[in-house]
């Protein structure tokens, strides 16, 4: 049970004029936008709610990051919240992911220009699911190079930027359902998924799509992702940034 004041869709506000008024702090159920970075929420979020309460001092953070080419359920937690970001960030988390087929990305994802092509003509609705089937359940899954794995205390992206050799380790991760919503074609006329992912803290979609690739003897690469879910917390109740934003969340 989570003593901080959520703030969500059911949250009734305006927010307080001072944080006195959320003794155990607030988490905010946020919809983060394409393009933004998790910690550009923060900021944003953070300067907000500096400027409302008055305390330059306010501690502000989130429970699991999205690349800026996702979007999604992002959990901010405010004052005495961010000492339970990481119990948060150990839940489960649902993902909605669209996955090309027969090209793939340094990156994994589109943050890349499209480096390889494969042959693709043999990838059926069928053998997709059948790859999926494979994929549930504990398992080794290599970060990708571009992300913010930590390697001897620099971001492993860092490494892959400066074009510097990258050793990322396997780590233990759980897929616990891979469900195919969609098949189809993409803009590039190559194969494409659309694929509910359920999994465990540490989970990389990206690397998830690189791995469907190789099962079903292609390449590919994450064209979009959404997360829908983290732990009780659900994209419905999600509340955009724009929304968190406006003034009538704000008391005088």
């Amino acid at each position: 049970m989570i003593a901080a004041t959520i703030l969500d869709r059911n949250f009734s506000g305006p927010i307080a004029a001072s944080m006195e008024s959320y003794p155990d702090g607030m988490v905010i159920v946020l919809d983060k936008p394409l393009g933004w970075t998790s910690a550009d929420a923060v900021r944003k979020i953070k300067f907000t709610l500096q400027k409302h309460f008055h305390q330059k001092n306010l501690k502000v953070g989130h429970a699991g990051t999205l690349d800026p080419l996702a979007t999604g359920l992002l959990l901010v937690c405010v004052g005495r919240a961010t000492k339970i970001a990481e119990q948060l960030q150990a839940h489960t988390k649902e993902y909605v992911a669209t996955i090309e087929f027969g090209a793939t990305t340094p990156s994994y994802d589109l943050e890349k220009e499209i480096d390889a092509t494969y042959a693709h003509e043999h990838i059926t609705k069928n053998i997709v699911e059948e790859a999926l089937a494979r994929f549930i359940g504990p398992q080794e899954q290599v970060p990708p190079i571009f992300s913010a794995k930590m390697i001897g205390g620099i971001r492993a992206y860092e490494y892959a930027r400066a074009g510097e050799p990258v050793d990322v380790k396997a780590a233990p991760i759980i897929i616990e359902e891979a469900v195919l919503l969609d098949f189809g074609s993409a803009p590039s006329l190559r194969p494409q998924a659309t694929v509910r992912i359920r999994c465990s803290k540490g989970t990389y979609i990206r690397s998830f799509a690189r791995d469907l690739g190789l099962a079903v003897g292609s390449g590919a690469h994450l064209t979009a992702l959404r997360r829908t879910l983290s732990g009780d917390f659900e994209i419905n109740n999600a509340i955009s940034l724009d929304y968190f934003l406006s003034s009538n969340n704000f008391a005088g």
